[in-house]
């Protein structure tokens, strides 16, 4: 059974594969040049983050999603159409292990997101309304300053990331340390590494995995086991923005005590382009229509098939 939204998509959407596809790693050119302070590198990308959420906005995109599962039963796959709905990412279910929608599946499916941005709207007005900071979605949001305190950035070094200058940071949370919410209680227990992208002052590349087992509500809600592993990657859109690739995890989870996966589990991104608001595609919404600015043809579909990493440590 497909897991709503979509397993990946559920347990990624807290934490954030352990494979890489076409990315190459190389020395850096300037290994000595002195390295940053890392905390303020890590403010400088969170700023950097929230101008390129402003921009990814102005995108429509294609998302494929495949689960494998250890026991040996087939495959699922989905698609859907992501673009922008009142300033909150929406991810239009299209197809279903390679066919449409019915036209009744297609009415469920404009409910169900219209109801998730009412629900999502009115959690953010309630936070707001009580001095939280706050996601896009009314969730509690996670600084780089409680990233500080939940655990440690180290390591720092320079390589090069597909022919650009990158700066390397481990990082490892600290299962002591005390948190506020669910997402902090995810990163305090996970490690693994960062790519910053030197000169834009984003993160181009994340891998990870639960240095221990993660559970809510002692595991009768969500139960992650030790050593999932994750990976996600990003590219460059249009040399204005950088936007997902692919994200990958394999590992077991079991939720509510009656779903259990145990496999792998692979999100595509592709057809990045931008759009302008011009017809309905839901009860009171606009559709997003292209424009003239397709990313270009260097930043096609990348191949949904894993290949071996080649990821220095």
């Amino acid at each position: 059974m497909m897991m709503k939204p979509f397993l990946l998509r559920s347990l990624l959407a807290l934490c954030v594969g352990s494979a890489a596809w076409a990315q190459t790693f190389t020395p850096s050119a300037t290994p000595d040049q002195p390295m940053p302070d890392i905390p303020s590198l890590m403010h400088e990308v969170e700023e950097h983050q929230r101008a390129a959420e402003s921009i990814q906005k102005n995108y429509l995109y294609h998302e494929a999603a495949r689960e494998e599962r250890d026991d040996g039963k087939k495959s699922e796959t989905r698609e859907f159409d992501v673009f922008y709905l009142e300033g909150l990412p929406v991810h239009k279910l299209t197809r279903k292990n390679g066919k449409d929608l019915t036209p009744d599946e297609q009415r469920k499916e404009s409910e169900r997101i219209d109801k998730e941005i009412v629900k999502a709207k009115k959690r953010k007005a309630e936070a707001e309304s009580k001095g939280k900071q706050t996601d896009r979605f009314g969730n509690d949001e996670v600084t780089v300053s409680r990233f500080l305190e939940l655990g440690s950035f180290s390591n720092p070094r320079r390589i090069k990331l597909d022919g650009r200058e990158t700066i390397a940071i481990d990082y490892a949370g600290d299962p002591k340390a005390k948190t506020r919410n669910r997402t902090e209680e995810v990163i305090h227990v996970l490690a693994g590494t960062i790519w910053v992208d030197e000169q834009d002052r984003t993160i181009t590349r994340m891998e990870g995995q639960f240095a221990n087992p993660f559970k809510l509500a002692g595991g009768l809600f969500l139960s992650i086991k030790k050593g999932t592993n994750f990976s996600v990657e990003m590219t460059k859109i249009n040399n204005e923005v950088w936007l997902p690739a692919r994200i990958e995890g394999h590992g077991t989870a079991r939720v509510l005590l009656f779903v259990n996966f145990s496999g792998s589990a692979l999100i595509t991104y592709s057809d990045y382009r931008k759009f302008k608001a011009t017809s309905t595609i839901l009860p009171g919404y606009t559709t997003p229509k292209e424009t003239s600015e397709p990313a270009p043809p260097d930043q096609s579909k990348p191949s949904d098939q894993p290949q071996p990493s080649a990821s220095p440590r």
